[in-house]
């Protein structure tokens, strides 16, 4: 499913798109939350926005928008930089999560090594997913394919107080492990 609107959030936490064809529609009146989002010069705007390919997926998937609409091969164990074409504005006290799709990390070893990885809602620059090829072959991200999912999320700023000491706790200082495995 792709849409040409924005993204909307619908309470009690089921995301919409605005329809535009195709599209899981929530009512205006319900949506929380509207994402602006604008091409890149040279994007290929054929490919869509980001989707919520279900009504029921909690993270829209990302495409490549490859300049030369070409390929990237990345080795195993290599990384690079896929743009998306996008820019957007995320209002304050919201951030996006970009994730990656299972099916990537499990098929083909395909992940984000910062995942989730964040932006910020003061963030204006270009949107690209640091992809990662933690597997044993070489893959092809081709321009149009699916390589990530984005994820809209309040966001709490919290405030810091110095202290002397801290309270105690069952766990201490118990880290890396320390709870067991079983």
């Amino acid at each position: 499913m792709r849409s040409q609107g924005g993204w909307q959030r619908a309470l009690p936490m089921r995301w919409a798109v605005r329809e535009a064809g195709i599209g899981y529609l929530k009512s205006e009146e319900t949506a929380a939350v509207t994402l602006t989002v604008m091409w890149d010069d040279g994007a290929d705007r054929s490919l869509g926005l980001p989707a919520y390919e279900s009504a029921g997926a909690a993270g829209a998937d990302l495409r490549a928008n490859l300049p030369d609409r070409g390929q990237v091969v990345l080795q195993p164990g290599a990384r690079g930089l896929v743009p998306t074409g996008l820019r957007m504005a995320i209002p304050q006290g919201f951030e996006v999560q970009i994730r990656p799709r299972s099916g990537l990390a499990l098929k083909h070893g395909i992940t984000l090594p910062n995942a989730p990885g964040t932006i910020d809602s003061d963030y204006r620059g270009p949107l690209g997913v640091i992809v990662l090829n933690a597997g044993q072959e070489a893959f092809v991200i081709e321009h149009g394919d699916r390589i990530a999912q984005m994820v809209v999320a309040p966001v709490l700023q919290a405030g810091f107080a110095l202290a002397e000491s801290l309270d105690d706790t069952a766990r201490g200082d118990g880290g890396f492990g320390s709870t067991g495995r079983r």
